[in-house]
């Protein structure tokens, strides 16, 4: 690739820490996102919400049609509301994404992980559930699944705990498939070792639109 392609990949990097870069643009979006609210019509709500991209980011398309260099990566849920690009105020080649209904660390999403941590050198990895999940609603409750379904909330069960709210269990549930990374992967494992990444847990309240560490 052209040298100065390659330096155009990391023109939206975070010069030190991604995860407080993440949050920083999330304070943007949850404030625009409160603000839709009281928006009469659904184009106001959209200029609103647009406008946490004025003084954004983006790569060069050039660039990215050569390769990527994004500077964290997300598992998080399938869930139409819960859009990393929109919740973090990201251009296009700035976020490594695996989404799955339950932000469970399936065996895919521990395997593209690895890929963004090895081949893609991402120094963080969050693991982000959400506000009323239903995939931690369905595992919860009692109501008969399809088999594959009962698989997809296998994991999740796995992590609750006696007595704990949804809220609870959301985030719970995202503490374990955070753990599952590095216990299953040990290209995961001894990267969280060394330094080179982080992996943490979040929560995105779709009510306020915010995330918060858990």
């Amino acid at each position: 690739m052209d040298s100065k392609l390659t330096k155009d990949l990391t023109v939206c990097s975070p010069p030190s820490d991604p995860l407080a870069e993440l949050l920083r643009r999330n304070g943007k979006f949850s404030k625009a996102w409160q603000q839709a609210v009281n928006a009469p019509t659904a184009s106001q709500r959209m200029e609103l919400t647009k406008s946490i991209f004025t003084a954004g980011c983006q790569i060069n398309p050039a660039a990215l049609a050569e390769g990527q260099k994004p500077w964290a990566a997300l598992l998080s849920c399938a869930d139409a509301r819960v859009a990393p690009e929109w919740i973090f105020a990201a251009g296009s080649g700035e976020l490594f994404q695996v989404r799955g209904a339950g932000n469970t660390a399936f065996d895919d999403a521990i395997a593209s992980m690895e890929y963004a941590v090895a081949v893609l050198e991402v120094p963080l990895i969050l693991v982000m559930g959400h506000s009323a999940c239903g995939a931690v609603k369905a595992a919860i409750a009692s109501d008969p699944l399809t088999p594959l379904l009962e698989d997809l909330v296998k994991p999740i069960r796995a992590s609750l705990k006696p007595g704990d709210d949804l809220t609870k269990a959301i985030q719970g549930n995202a503490l374990y498939a955070t753990a599952t990374l590095s216990q299953r992967s040990e290209v995961l494992k001894k990267a969280q070792a060394s330094g080179k990444v982080s992996i943490k847990s979040a929560y995105f309240d779709i009510g306020t639109g915010k995330v918060t560490v858990i």
